[in-house]
């Protein structure tokens, strides 16, 4: 089977199975680039929600990762959602079980909880309002100032965020596995042999690394500040697939990846990359792996995120 596929043209097969479905194709930015190639829209995952929102596709093909397949679900109960690698999750969300966040909320009582979208729709069924990087200092700034804010699942986009709103928060100890392995004193020699780089960096970085950086922002944040700066040179800290966008947008600058901590290839996602073309095409033709999920849980997740989408407007 795998021989035969690649002898086709998959780009091709994806148009036409488009059509056959009436679906969109969302990615994330952290998808390989060939994915990100074919699908309709391609975003950070407040972009990605609200397009998920306003669709009229019958079906909606999410390649990214399960927590966002869920978002789109939740967002769409009627509508037909495909999930290309139903195994590709999250770190953050991985590291936040429901059961353990049921006892966190309940020694909290009276807490208004904001959670970051990275996190299963279980635990978004126990919050008050949903965030994402994009978002998470407007959120937190718009929660009720006479109750505890509890904050979940990252703690380091949770300390970003007490900092540019000056409210004190309860954080979940969590973080994301690309995210913290950035080197701060590797990325000090980086910026030495490159005086003339600017540093951007997501704020799920630890603060160690956030200290050099000459701009903080969400996926699609950085990608925007890096095409308006007058800047040449960009040392980028957050998940590499990023820079396929910006090569494209703006292939005259010089995009360097921040390095981790060691020889690995830690700054790609292990979980987004499982998304791959082939499978895009193989999910659609079966229209399966589906994303479904009880209606109870459903219903029960969706005003956080309803609250969200209202807030961010």
């Amino acid at each position: 089977m795998a021989i035969a596929l690649h002898s086709l043209d998959l780009e091709a097969d994806v148009r036409r199975l488009k059509k056959e479905l009436n679906a969109v194709i969302l990615a994330h930015y952290y998808q390989e680039s060939e994915v990100q190639d074919v699908a309709d829209f391609v975003g950070d995952s407040l972009a990605l929600a609200q397009e998920a929102a306003k669709t009229d596709a019958d079906t909606i093909v999410f390649c990214g990762v399960h927590f966002m397949a869920e978002t789109a679900k939740i967002l769409n109960p009627k509508k037909l959602v495909l999930l290309p690698d139903l195994k590709a999750g999250c770190s953050l969300s991985d590291r936040c079980p429901p059961a353990a966040f049921r006892a966190f909320v309940d020694q909290h009582p009276g807490a208004f909880v904001v959670t970051y979208v990275n996190s299963s729709a279980a635990v978004k069924a126990m919050s008050d309002v949903i965030c994402t990087s994009s978002n998470a200092a407007r959120i937190v700034a718009r929660a009720p100032a006479d109750r505890p804010i509890l904050f979940a699942p990252d703690q380091h986009l949770g300390r970003w965020v007490a900092k540019q709103t000056g409210r004190e928060l309860v954080l979940w100890p969590g973080s994301c596995m690309v995210h913290e392995i950035f080197s701060e004193k590797r990325l000090v020699q980086l910026k030495a042999q490159h005086p003339e780089a600017e540093v951007v960096a997501h704020p799920e970085c630890e603060a160690a690394v956030l200290q050099h950086a000459d701009y903080v922002g969400s996926t699609r944040g950085i990608l925007e500040h890096v095409l308006a700066s007058p800047r040449r040179t960009f040392i980028v800290a957050t998940e590499v697939g990023i820079l396929h966008q910006m090569q494209k947008h703006a292939p005259d600058k010089t995009y360097i990846p921040a390095p981790p901590d060691n020889g690995c290839a830690c700054n790609e996602c292990p979980h987004m990359k499982l998304n791959t073309l082939e499978k895009l095409v193989l999910c659609m033709r079966r229209r399966t792996p589906e994303l479904t999920m009880p209606r109870p849980l459903l219903e029960a997740a969706r005003a956080p995120l309803d609250r969200m989408l209202d807030w961010s407007r």
